[in-house]
């Protein structure tokens, strides 16, 4: 009996591209992971980034500059991982 769990544009394919398409899911599985830690990172340097902008003079702020890149690659790494591991039925990495 065929297994149902599979979508059924991926039923029929050659091993090659099963290889591929477990790389692609391994590659969102990594940016997922990247995604969450620079989420942590950002969210304890939200701290730093409060004092930065209430004592830093002018324009200069540094942390604060670097807390919102660190956001921004956040969420990008969460998209993007999102979108590669699309189709992958198991919660569990490997």
């Amino acid at each position: 009996m065929a297994n149902m769990l599979i979508p059924v544009e991926e039923r029929h394919l050659t091993p090659e591209q099963v290889d591929q398409i477990d790389r692609r899911r391994r590659r969102g599985q990594l940016l997922l992971v990247v995604g969450f830690q620079t989420f942590i990172i950002g969210t304890i340097l939200t701290l730093w980034s409060g004092q930065d902008l209430t004592y830093s003079p002018g324009w200069i702020h540094p942390v604060a500059y670097w807390n919102a890149f660190l956001y921004l690659v956040s969420l990008s790494c969460f998209t993007i991982g999102l979108r590669l591991r699309r189709g992958l039925n198991e919660f569990f990495s490997y």
